[in-house]
């Protein structure tokens, strides 16, 4: 039995750092926040739509909100995520119904580099919190 909480992902021993056989190459490690985590998502209109972070990584995640948003929809999202404040375009995936709105994955567009390692560290950084709290 691992000693990582239930919503957080160990990046060292976590499959999702594991080669993909079909890539060839590594998945970044993902965060469950289970809806920890506030999102504000602006639309191309310039609406705003609120949500619930479910599961992130540097490649992008999956939120909650209470209406599907339409695939290929290129949106920013604003989060705060410990000390960080993440505010990056996102191209919006497939939703999927859940039982209390829908899960509605994303990917990030074109993340700087420091961006990419600011979101990186941060995440490490909630991993291992998470991790010291039950140690």
């Amino acid at each position: 039995m691992s000693d990582m909480p239930e919503g957080a992902a160990n990046p060292a021993s976590s499959p999702a750092l594991q080669n993909s056989a079909k890539s060839g190459q590594e998945r970044p490690f993902r965060v469950k926040l289970r809806g920890s985590v506030l999102t504000l998502v602006r639309l191309p209109n310039r609406r705003e739509v609120r949500g619930k972070l479910h599961q992130i990584s540097i490649t992008g995640g999956l939120m909650n909100l209470d209406r599907a948003l339409e695939e290929k929809l290129v949106v920013e999202l604003i989060f705060h995520l410990g000390k960080a404040t993440i505010r990056q375009k996102a191209q919006m995936m497939f939703p999927m119904w859940a039982t209390q709105g829908w899960l509605q994955p994303f990917r990030f567009i074109d993340l700087p580099e420091a961006t990419r390692n600011e979101l990186e560290k941060t995440l490490l950084q909630f991993v291992q919190a998470q991790h010291a709290t039950i140690s």
